[in-house]
């Protein structure tokens, strides 16, 4: 048995990890780089060392670095979680040759399906069924043009080191192939070093099936069943279940032992995940699902696997690579129930998706079902890293149970001033077709603006948020679930929301039983089914509160680095006022409409918080 574990990781897997190291009896070590100094899985580990400045390149991702972190503190083995150096051969066999445990995969099988032509051709051989298409060594545009026409269109062209919807491009029309295909290959040769491609024949209503393996050096390769991970947000998985919905016995005996068969051809060890893209136009059927690629580690999404089996899969991590069999035979493995996972991010789905970086004020997850967390209130997002704030899993007897727990969880989770797609999560659970089981891959892209909540208060909140900050006022308890004001004759309640005033009458109508919220100085909270507005109760002396519309406001926390205009300047819709840096990405600030700049509050090189009034235009007269 291992005695001492570093995680080569963050966030919430390294603390997942930790948790069950500890329950083991195993003593843990973290690493940090300068932005997680102060993390949780710092101060959840029993030992922490730092390995350098914030951007991961500089710490998360220098193998040297951990591999002296883990001999300076005498830990025997390392763990890689997810992301960073986990399907990294090279690191994986530097580890090993420093004379540590590896816990993962080993670095062959990592090799073998690290690059998706050769998995394919390997998969092919071990009677695994692939998506039909075109994975050959002549890569000449000529040859690629010749193979795609006979595959027939629509036709999908992947980088054979491709990841997260990188290399990628859906090609409809022949004649839109040679210049789709010139802009995959400089996609790919930028972002992986390597420029070759796969054709696949396009899957017109495709499912995202994927299969939890797992191997041991005994010879040992088991399944834990399938998940379905369609809900996709460009190529990114949002929300994930098992087993996947329409999965008949016959088609999950066929695809879980095609999955095991892969495994075996590896010489797999430790967990793993198959995935397969499925043509679900007929429903699930066993014909009609297709090998896609392997991922040779542990996936974000386990825990809805753990949560239908009982076993604890990081458990089962460290026993297999401390030389033990896996503790369960495959007909002692059962499907218990039905779980599913949605991922919170730190991001605003009103303002296309942006990342929402800063400091967590409030941060209530509630205490339902299974939280993945790697932060704490007054924690931060921090900028260089992947902006997820935790896992939300529900399980339940059948789907509709944990269908609608994790509805709840959605709706009641709170986070303030950092933006979260909880409301657009608990939209896509609640919606008819993802609830009557019609999901493909495309369900997200094809709702559109119908699963993005709206970004301006409803009357409810107003009236709630104008309660709350009388009850302020007053000094009286801010616990306001089902709250009545009694007080006559009416009152009135000024709020300014993003810049827009408006006042609010109060009569003795009940508070809104789904609101919660909290006052802070003039500054009011209000949470509603997963949304959060923030409202000012006194006017801003910039005028920006009555400037309407015209008021220009940080999207997210950042830095100025362009200031275009200066006070009185007359400018048109669209023309560019200034720039702001966030997330090591420029966005650019333009005028709504026609008019004058006025209360000009950024200059170059200040910092900026989420929903600053920057500046205002005031419309031209007609």
């Amino acid at each position: 048995m291992i005695q001492k574990l570093l995680i080569a990781n963050r966030g919430e897997i390294a603390c997942r990890i930790i948790r069950t190291a500890r329950e083991m009896g195993i003593a843990t070590v973290a690493v940090y780089s300068d932005a997680d100094a102060k993390a949780l899985h710092v101060r959840s580990a029993d030992e922490a060392v730092h390995i350098g400045p914030s951007p991961a390149a500089e710490s998360y991702l220098v193998g040297e670095k951990i591999i002296a972190a883990a001999k300076e503190t005498g830990a025997e083995a390392i763990h890689p979680g997810y992301g960073f150096l986990s399907e990294n051969a090279e690191f994986a066999e530097a580890v090993q040759d420093a004379g540590l445990i590896w816990v993962g995969a080993p670095p062959s099988s990592i090799r073998a399906m690290g690059l998706k032509d050769a998995a394919k051709k390997l998969m092919r051989e071990a009677g695994v069924p692939v998506t039909p298409g075109y994975d050959g060594d002549d890569q000449s545009a000529d040859r690629l043009k010749q193979e795609a026409d006979a595959i027939g269109y629509p036709v999908l062209i992947k980088a054979v080191a491709g990841g997260g919807g990188k290399g990628m491009r859906k090609v409809d029309a022949e004649g839109d192939f040679l210049s789709a295909l010139e802009s995959c290959r400089r996609e790919a040769k930028a972002s992986f070093g390597n420029d070759d491609v796969i054709l696949e024949k396009w899957i017109t209503s495709p499912r995202h099936i994927e299969v939890q393996v797992f191997g041991d050096s005994h010879g040992n390769v088991v399944h834990l069943f399938e998940r379905d991970c369609s809900l996709q947000r460009r190529h990114q998985k949002v929300i994930e279940e098992a087993p996947a919905p329409g999965m008949d016995e016959a088609t999950r005996e066929e695809i879980c032992t095609a999955a095991v068969r892969a495994g075996k051809a590896v010489d797999y060890e430790g967990a793993g995940t198959i995935e397969f893209i499925a043509d679900a136009s007929e429903g699930l059927r066993a014909d009609r699902i297709f090998f896609m690629e392997m991922n040779t580690r542990l996936q974000v999404e386990h825990p809805v696997t753990e949560e239908i089996t009982g076993v604890d899969l990081v458990e089962w991590q460290l026993r297999v690579a401390g030389g033990e069999a896996i503790p369960l035979k495959q007909d002692e493995l059962s499907i218990d129930g039905w779980a599913i996972e949605a991922r919170l991010y730190a991001e605003d789905p009103s303002s296309g998706f942006l990342p929402s970086t800063g400091a967590l004020d409030w941060l209530d997850l509630g205490v339902e079902g299974r939280i993945e967390t790697g932060v704490e209130e007054g924690d931060e997002i921090s900028p260089f890293y992947d902006p997820m704030i935790a896992k939300l899993v529900a399980w339940g007897e059948d789907r509709d149970d944990a269908l609608d727990l994790l509805v709840e969880m959605a709706e009641t989770t709170e986070v303030w001033p950092v933006r979260t797609n909880a409301a657009f999560v608990a939209n896509a659970l609640s919606d008819n077709d993802f609830v009557a089981e019609r999901l493909d891959t495309g369900f997200i892209a094809a709702k559109g603006d119908a699963l993005i909540p709206s970004d301006k208060p409803d009357d409810a909140v107003l009236r709630g948020a104008a309660r709350i900050a009388m009850v302020a006022n007053d000094d009286q308890p801010q616990d306001l679930a089902g709250f009545r004001l009694n007080r006559s004759p009416r009152h009135a309640v000024a709020l300014s929301h993003r810049g827009e005033v408006k006042t609010v009458e109060l009569d003795d109508t009940p508070f809104e039983p789904s609101l919660t919220g909290f006052a802070e100085g003039t500054r009011i909270v209000v949470f509603d089914n997963g949304s959060a507005f923030g409202f000012d109760t006194e006017t801003r002396d910039s005028g920006a509160a009555t400037a309407g519309d015209g008021a220009i406001l940080a999207p997210m926390p950042g830095k100025v680095i362009a200031v275009d205009v200066a006070e009185g300047d007359a400018v048109t819709a669209g023309q560019r006022l200034m720039v702001l840096e966030a997330m090591k990405m420029e966005h650019a600030l333009t005028a709504p409409f026609d008019g004058t700049v006025t209360d000009l509050a950024a200059a170059t090189g200040g910092q900026v918080q989420v929903d600053a009034v920057l500046c205002v235009v005031e419309p031209s007269a007609d």
